[in-house]
């Protein structure tokens, strides 16, 4: 495959190389490594439209992670720019300590009528670490008020991906984003990752899923259930490669929190408001009715920060009975920030006039299907995904499922070698993911995918000219 066509080059309104100077002298970014910052910058980005990114140098390229799985109805929707510059001139900020605003509530409500059961109590945050954040400090909170103060440990899972305030990157479980970092030890029980494909040799998946299950039992039982507060996991494990647990699951460890008396937390930062096809994923498709669940991202599709939690009226009805003056002291300078909310609404109005959701469900398999035949590659182990967020996960060995040495750099040579053809993927480690704005049609699909199978080739002929991996380990 040829080098991107000059039909997909514009002419840059940015100065990149200024920028890509002023981001080396001065610009800290998330996930920078301390030890090369100024060494070089990343890349710079001018203008998007649609699912097209352009960047400093007028290239044209797809945008594979959709943002960061966020930007759910496409780039440069003229209706949410509209509705934030009139919010903005009508009124640009109020205190939530002593006021609301007209977005706020009724944002609120809009998102009250689209949880699944009663999860009618919604508080806004400023994104989805906060949001994970004030899920974990309200069951917290809640348990002080039963008179409960030793049930506090949470339940999470290895490959998790909750946030980074510390409660949240506590209950995170890749491992590699902790180096250095402190965390909350004492607080977060970490059970095994329910990846199917990383699951032991020989075992099927439905024993696979019993063993998860036995396992948080288990672990129950030895912390014992008084101590313990929620279990939090993501519907899919998104930042963890696209995990999708065993059928089965999720229904399985609902019924265990329920026997225990552990709340249940969905954190469906990445899963909500469409990505799955379904406002909320949870009950929609994996029919599980949790007691709180997290939201942002897709909830503004990433044009102004925001996130909240979804509460039940049945735990917001014990706060009620509580004694007076009982205050539950969290929240942020900018929760239900009237700009912010104001995006939402249009960005819900633009879901439902275009019957994204339908959409979703329509294309999901056309996605998946067109990925899937990346597995004939010998350096693709699996592709794996629902809705439209995918993994392509690169092993050494197809039969073994072994990573590569240099694991951590191969979804980043494949990423360098798309990009220079016009896609955009997110490389981690070993694997590839994406999720492309929500409004992607088949013949983009088509093009995603042929660039990405050459990328993955051109990836193969430069582990094999070092010497580091060959076809034959494919197979070994």
């Amino acid at each position: 495959m040829k080098s991107m066509s000059p039909s997909n080059v514009t002419e840059p309104t940015v100065d990149a190389l200024a920028v890509a100077d002023s981001a080396k002298r001065h610009l800290m970014q998330p996930w920078d490594m301390v030890d090369q910052l100024g060494d070089e910058a990343r890349p710079v980005l001018d203008r998007a439209e649609g699912v097209y990114l352009y960047d400093g140098e007028g290239n044209r390229l797809i945008d594979g992670p959709g943002g960061m799985w966020c930007v759910n109805v496409g780039y440069r929707r003229q209706e949410i720019a509209d509705a934030i510059s009139h919010q903005a001139m009508q009124l640009g900020y109020n205190s939530p300590w002593f006021s609301t605003s007209a977005p706020a509530a009724e944002l609120a409500q809009r998102i009250a009528e689209k949880t699944p059961g009663d999860l009618n109590r919604i508080f806004f945050t400023t994104g989805g670490s906060t949001a994970v954040d004030t899920a974990l400090r309200f069951v917290h909170f809640l348990n002080n008020l039963r008179g409960r103060p030793e049930k506090k440990m949470i339940l999470s899972r290895g490959d998790a991906y909750h946030g980074s305030t510390y409660l949240s990157a506590s209950c995170s479980g890749k491992m590699r984003d902790k180096d250095h970092l402190d965390t909350a030890r004492e607080l977060v029980i970490h059970l095994s990752s329910p990846n199917p494909y990383r699951r032991p040799e020989g075992m099927t998946e439905a024993d696979f899923c019993d063993h998860l299950v036995d396992e948080m039992e288990a672990k129950i039982e030895e912390i014992g259930a008084d101590k313990i507060a929620c279990f939090i996991g993501e519907p899919i494990l998104a930042s963890g490669g696209v995990i999708i647990p065993p059928e089965g699951y999720h229904k399985r460890v609902e019924a265990l929190c329920r026997k225990h008396d552990i709340l249940m937390i969905a954190d469906e930062v990445v899963t909500a408001f469409g990505r799955l096809g379904h406002w909320f994923a949870s009950k929609e498709v994996f029919g599980v009715q949790p007691d709180l669940i997290t939201f942002a991202k897709g909830v503004t599709s990433g044009y102004v920060p925001l996130g909240g939690v979804a509460i039940s009226e049945k735990l917001f009805s014990e706060i009620e009975r509580s004694e007076d003056g009982v205050m539950f002291a969290n929240g942020y300078t900018y929760s239900g920030h009237p700009i912010a909310c104001a995006a939402a609404l249009a960005n819900m109005d633009v879901i439902e006039r275009e019957d994204l959701l339908a959409h979703v469900r329509d294309i999901e398999p056309y996605f998946l299907g067109r990925l899937k035949e990346l597995e004939d590659l010998p350096l693709v182990g699996e592709v794996r995904g629902r809705g439209l967020m995918a993994c392509v996960e690169a092993v050494a060995s197809k039969t073994k499922r072994t990573p590569l040495a240099l694991d951590k750099k191969v979804g980043e040579r494949i990423d360098r070698h798309t990009e220079a053809m016009g896609l955009v993927v997110r490389p981690m480690y070993n694997m590839c993911v994406m999720s492309p704005p929500l409004v992607i049609e088949r013949p983009q699909i088509d093009v995603m995918v042929e660039i990405l199978r050459e990328g993955v080739l051109r990836t193969q002929k430069d582990l094999e000219a070092e010497g580091v991996w060959s076809p034959a380990d494919a197979a070994a």
